[in-house]
Parts: structure tokens; sequence; C-alpha cells
């Protein structure tokens, strides 16, 4: 069997400092006549430890398997639980290198894996000696001196900044959920929404925006608010609440999935002084919404 040159992750985002590894990874492959390998966790470990912290994911596990597939690399998923336990040793001998017959490995300066993060790029460079086994570092992929990095566009994101997300991750930020029951208020103002449980997990940027909605096979425009209500029934939760009002559309989606992507965003949720202030804002937002989305293709 051929061996191969590995690159291992979380690669949550799949953004461009991604993107230029796996360039690197089949560059390279091609070169030392191995096969290229990406070894992924769907989930980052840190969502499946205690505290599970919240709002920290750029991908779930369905949309990094659909985003492999679509920038055609080979990409395996690792099982964290059968591999958290495991010294940085025994990661490189009995995974790497007899699972997934690695010839060399490639990584990153900041890399590291093994129980307690203990394998980082000075013990593979040991062992690779030590063992027959190539070891390939990469330098840090940086725009305008700015390392590229999931937690740097995860900041971006929380702060609302999706222009420069969108610009690192290279393409516009998305979010699935199941279209649940909400307040309704939306309809009386003219504006239904539909309400969304994205989980607990996938960042959400707070403010309002202009996004593009899936609806089974069908695309649509729309705009979007993600916050707390503080207008009216402000809502008793630390999670925030999304909102979509889809444009030219009247059908029941209760209990659906759908997928909405940002592409700009209008401005910051506010408290308006009554309800004929807030929907003459959303009036507005639905134009500039409108305006703003004649330029972008469908994702």
């Amino acid at each position: 069997m051929k061996k191969t040159l590995v690159t291992i992750g979380t690669f949550d985002g799949l953004h461009c400092g991604h993107r230029f590894l796996f360039t690197e990874l089949e560059k390279h492959a091609l070169r030392l006549q191995l096969k290229p390998l990406v070894l992924y966790f769907p989930l980052p470990p840190k969502t499946l430890l205690p505290p599970r912290p919240e709002m920290t994911i750029l991908t779930t596990p369905d949309e990094k398997k659909r985003l492999f597939k679509q920038l055609g690399v080979p990409a395996q998923a690792l099982d964290f639980d059968a591999c958290r336990n495991l010294s940085a040793s025994d990661f490189t001998e009995k995974v790497l290198m007899q699972k997934f017959h690695a010839g060399a490995v490639l990584a990153g300066p900041d890399f590291a894996f093994g129980k307690n993060r203990t394998g980082d790029a000075d013990f593979l460079r040991r062992f690779a000696q030590d063992h027959a086994l190539g070891f390939l570092t990469l330098p840090f992929y940086k725009i305008l001196q700015d390392k590229i990095s999931s937690s740097l566009i995860r900041k971006m994101l929380s702060a609302g900044d999706i222009a420069p997300a969108n610009n690192l991750l290279a393409r516009p930020y998305e979010l699935s959920g199941k279209v649940i029951k909400g307040f309704q208020l939306g309809r009386k103002l003219g504006f239904p929404t539909a309400n969304l449980d994205t989980g607990i997990y996938k960042v959400l940027p707070l403010g309002v925006f202009a996004v593009q909605v899936r609806v089974g096979r069908k695309f649509y425009n729309g705009f979007c608010n993600i916050g707390f209500r503080p207008t009216v029934n402000p809502i008793d939760s630390h999670l925030p609440l999304v909102e979509v009002n889809i444009f030219d559309f009247k059908q029941s989606i209760y209990g659906r999935k759908i997928t909405i992507w940002f592409r700009e965003k209008l401005r910051e949720e506010t408290k308006f002084s009554s309800l004929d202030a807030l929907k003459a804002q959303l009036h507005r937002d639905r134009e500039h919404a409108r305006e703003l989305l004649k330029g972008y293709p469908w994702p």
C-alpha cells in the first residue's frame, strides 16, 4: 500500500490558511511520491470535554464533510474518544504510521496532538529521526502581517464583523437550523420570520444582516436578526435568538431545516421607542438588504 503524507487538525472553518496547507500538502505529496491525506476531528476536542463551551465553532461536522468534498481534499475523520488517551508516541506510531500508513507528516509551527497536546513540532522532529518518518513544517499563513486562524475569525464573527470574516473564510459564513415556533410578532408587523434552533455550538454573530437562504433546493434573499429582542418580549436566555425574514416567501416551514449565508451587516440590534419605529426600521432594512444582495451570486 502506498504511504501517505499526513496532516492533522480540527480545521474549524476550513479557512484560507487551511486551504494554503492543503495546497502545500498536495504539492509535497507529489514531490515525495506519497498519497496526500488530511486527518481531522469533526468537532474541536474542547467541545467534547467539560465545560463544553458554547458558540465556539465555525463549522459543524456535516458542513466540514461537505466542504472537504467541495475542495477535493482527501480527508478522513478521526474519533476523538479513540485518540484522547493516547500518548504522542502511541498516536504517531499506532494511528499515523500503522493505521494510516504515514511516510511523512506535514504540520504548522503551532501544531500539537496526543494526550495533553504533548506531541508538538519538536516531538515529531525527534520521533521522525528515530523512526524513518519524514517531517515537514510550514510557516503561518498571513494576510497583511496577520496570522490567519480560526480563533481570529471567531472573534470577528462574535463582534458581527461579517465582511472580514467572510474574506478569511473564502466564502460566506453559514448557519443551519430547524425552524421553530416563535413569538409571531414579526407576522403582526408584516415581517414574518423563521426562528431557527441552531444548537449551542455554532458562533452566532450579533446584529442585523443581509442573508441568502436555502429552503429545500431553492434559494431566496432575506435579512436576519440575531440578538435578544430588546424592543419587545426580551428573551430570557444567554443564547441569542436567530430570526430570518425570507423575501417573497409564504410557505409554512415549521420543523424544516434551512440554511442561511451571511453577506453583509446592516446594523446593530437596537431598542426602539415604539413598535411603529421598529416597523419603519424593518422596512428600511428590507430595502437595504434587497439592494446589497443584487450583487451576490448564490452560494
